[in-house]
């Protein structure tokens, strides 16, 4: 059966989503996969090794649920109701709030279930569309999808924008044997001549347009990378303990950003309080409270501590 697009995207809407888009699901255009294989020849993942992995299945969605049809992709704003005050230790705005794994895969669970409901209304007790919801979580082109269903283009700095919206968003997908009976196409690219991104980069991890050299770059640095952090990337760290979003917080189009309505993002109290004096004594417990249901999580205690460290070694911010 062929299942109304505009279904699915009003029953996304209604669930907090900012937007949502389908695109057919196909294996992934040649030149895309050849830019991704030139990014892993030349390195650019870094220590992210398992970006090698499953690269017939991170081309095509069939891989991921067979006879696919579908790549129903979707943006969640996580643009903070609060911010850091600029002086405390900077925490990249994504990581605000609850781990956004569970926030953004149980929304789509509820949006899945929703189709699901509606097909049934449709047809009775026909056999039910098969379908595998992901959100960063597999070896998806995630970008990739959403560009192709219509949400925004990939801008300069590799992150998805949305247009009047900007690219503070989280993206998911459902990957399923659904047909619908309109499907999505990309939008064009609209950062122009603008470059601000790419000037702005701290390290110059954005070397060029849309190509990120992940081993400059401080949020991963700060995030994935395990063991000590390069003396020539730590002397730009300034005061970033986790993440970095300079090459967001310069895009045009993110004057647009509004604050997230999902109150899973609100950060906690103590998160909003961490500053310099709180990690002068930073052990594991502090780290365990702090962080119990945060992204955050993802740096581990240890990797938070070296880059405390680095924070302290090369910038000597007066209250540590």
């Amino acid at each position: 059966m062929f299942f109304s697009s505009q279904q699915i995207k009003d029953r996304a809407l209604a669930l907090g989503f900012a937007a949502c888009g389908i695109a057919r699901a196909e294996p992934v255009a040649g030149e895309e996969a050849d830019r991704l294989d030139r990014w892993l020849a030349g390195g650019c993942h870094a220590g992210m090794r398992y970006m090698e992995n499953h690269r017939a299945i991170r081309l095509d969605p069939a891989g991921l649920v067979e006879g696919a049809r579908s790549v129903i992709s979707v943006a969640l704003n996580y643009y903070p109701m609060e911010r850091r005050e600029p002086s405390k230790p900077y925490i990249a705005y994504y990581a605000y709030g609850k781990d956004y794994h569970d926030v953004v895969k149980r929304r789509l669970r509820q949006l899945w279930q929703a189709i699901l409901d509606d097909c049934r209304a449709a047809v009775g007790e026909e056999e039910p569309p098969a379908a595998r919801v992901f959100t960063d979580s597999a070896p998806i082109l995630e970008r990739y999808w959403a560009w192709k269903a219509g949400l925004g283009w990939i801008g300069k700095n590799t992150c998805l924008i949305l247009p009047g919206k900007g690219s503070f968003f989280f993206l998911g997908e459902i990957v399923t044997t659904l047909e619908v009976d309109h499907y999505d196409t990309p939008l064009p690219d609209r950062c122009g001549s603008c470059e601000r991104c790419l000037k702005a980069c701290p390290t110059g991890a954005l070397d060029a347009p849309r190509h990120l050299d992940a081993s400059k770059c401080l949020s991963y640095l700060t995030i994935e990378h395990r063991g000590e952090i390069p003396p020539e990337r730590a002397a730009r760290l300034g005061n970033r303990l986790y993440g970095c979003d300079t090459c967001q917080l310069v895009c045009p189009w993110n004057r647009f950003a509004t604050p997230t309505e999902v109150e899973e993002f609100r950060p906690s109290a103590e998160l909003l309080a961490l500053d310099w004096d709180t990690l002068r004594a930073w052990d594991e417990e502090t780290y365990r409270r702090v962080f119990a249901h945060s992204a955050v999580k993802r740096a581990k205690y240890e990797g938070l501590t070296r880059t405390i460290r680095a924070i302290r070694r090369e910038n000597e911010p007066p209250s540590l």
